[in-house]
């Protein structure tokens, strides 16, 4: 029996994307060769690409002017390439938390960065009615954000290209991509394994790219002119990552996703609000579905441990929260199920019965 996996990335996989990534590993289509051995430009990994990238632009209704792209390095490559490629002279930063303070440092390395932040309060909530100036070459914006448990729960608009690092909330909402200009994230924490980070790009950022000596790879021009196969891509992750999105798919697409989202996050949060021995540190309406970050009572503080271990006795597991903060957090991401969530709560009301 599987475990109620609760991991922030890599993240939980449905039961669809480990069964035939398995056997895929073994043996693709028939064909005497595993996923791990097949060429890149054969003709059944072309497939497999191409079938991915039509599956994207199927589910998040990409429209045509835009290009998809499946790449390395992980959504930290893309702090670096971002403004490598799109900072002029000035850029909108909104920091929200770990990951768009890691942003942040990568883009004032190439230019002037206009900072807003929720630092002042320890990253419990999002700011709102920004001012930006429209000199601004670009906006980027952390819509998830997987360790302090924020999210923006809506399509922002704004005069300037809008960025989006949209690693830990992808595929769990409707999102209207034409309100961005691009959208990126590594793959790990809500569609499939790590190892592949997904790029969707409007294609007329390319004539927005700053006038500097870029490196090939560093260059979305290249990926986008090579079909994200100038260099040998992940091949096995996409192939993952393509399965959970027709899993997504079949389950009804983000319409449902989104209700599952809900029902989850409905579910652990009033559990957290009506117990006397834990509590959410997040501004409510500023609360992530995808990463749900409580801590306990100073009272019971001495108990975090031993919380733990109890739920992991239940089989509640990976839910002890980042080392930069503490606490616990609960990744509910799109392969959690609500049954794993109600057997998390169990957990919590047995365990607050027996200590407080």
């Amino acid at each position: 029996m599987r475990k109620h996996i609760f991991n922030a990335g890599p993240c939980k996989l449905s039961d669809r994307t480990l069964e035939n990534t398995s056997k895929a590993i073994i043996e693709l289509n028939n064909s005497g060769q595993s996923i791990l051995e097949v060429s890149h430009r054969g003709k059944d990994f072309d497939a497999i690409m191409n079938n991915t990238v039509e599956l994207m632009k199927e589910i998040l209704n990409i429209p045509d002017n835009y290009s998809v792209l499946f790449l390395g390095g992980g959504a930290s490559m893309q702090f670096c390439m971002i403004p490598y490629n799109f900072l002029k002279t000035k850029a909108f930063y909104l920091n929200t938390g770990t990951w768009s303070t890691a942003a942040v440092k990568e883009a004032k390395l190439w230019g002037e960065v206009i900072e807003v932040s929720s630092k002042d309060k320890d990253f419990t909530y999002i700011p709102k009615d920004l001012k930006v100036p429209a000199d601004v070459d670009y906006v980027h914006i952390t819509t998830n954000n997987t360790i302090r448990g924020t999210e923006i729960h809506e399509d922002w608009t704004f005069d300037a290209p809008l960025i989006a690092d949209m690693s830990s909330d992808i595929l769990s909402r409707p999102v209207d991509v034409t309100k961005y200009a691009m959208i990126y994230g590594g793959a790990q924490k809500n569609m499939g394994p790590a190892g592949v980070t997904f790029v969707i790009i409007r294609n007329d950022m390319l004539e927005k790219v700053a006038d500097r000596p870029i490196p090939t790879m560093l260059k979305y021009e290249t990926h986008i002119n090579g079909g994200s196969m100038y260099n040998t891509p992940p091949c096995v992750n996409i192939f993952a990552l393509r399965e959970t999105l027709l899993w997504v798919k079949e389950l009804g697409g983000l319409n449902a996703m989104n209700k599952l989202a809900d029902d989850r996050a409905n579910l652990l949060y009033g559990a957290i609000d009506n117990s006397k021995m834990f509590r959410c540190p997040v501004v409510k309406e500023d609360r992530s579905r995808m990463n749900i970050v409580f801590v306990m009572e100073e009272q019971y503080k001495h108990l975090e441990e031993d919380f733990v271990k109890f739920a992991s006795s239940r089989d509640c597991v990976g839910l002890k929260g980042h080392r930069s903060v503490g606490g616990f957090r609960a990744s509910t991401y799109n392969a959690c199920t609500l049954e794993d969530v109600q057997a998390l709560v169990q957990a919590m009301n047995d365990f607050e019965k027996q200590n407080a």
